[in-house]
């Protein structure tokens, strides 16, 4: 415990840089990927930064995953190369509300 709290007589919060998710939030309601930040704090907490990268990888991996979506934007680019590869060949053809015509229905 320091004898002089510097935080909190400068007015700076160093925590909410740490922990990205775990800061106050508007409208005081958890962020997106707070659950997944939360596990994986409480897995890492207290067994060193060696252990945590092998014992809490998969903790990591889902948080890491939640904040960039990576895995996500891979799948969702092979889906719509896919789709163009079908509409190429002659094999589907997208609805017309894909196609940025109006809808003809009533």
């Amino acid at each position: 415990m320091p004898f002089v709290d510097l935080q909190s007589r400068l007015g700076v919060n160093l925590d909410r840089w740490l922990l990205l998710q775990s800061g106050e939030q508007p409208h005081k309601r958890a962020s997106r990927c707070h659950a997944f930040e939360k596990e994986w704090i409480e897995c890492s907490h207290g067994i060193g930064q060696t252990r945590a990268k092998q014992e809490c990888k998969v903790e990591f991996e889902d948080f890491y995953e939640c904040m960039h979506r990576q895995k996500t934007h891979q799948r969702l680019h092979a889906i719509r190369q896919q789709r163009d590869k079908m509409v190429k060949e002659g094999t589907y053809t997208p609805p017309p509300h894909h196609s940025g015509q109006p809808d003809q229905s009533p």
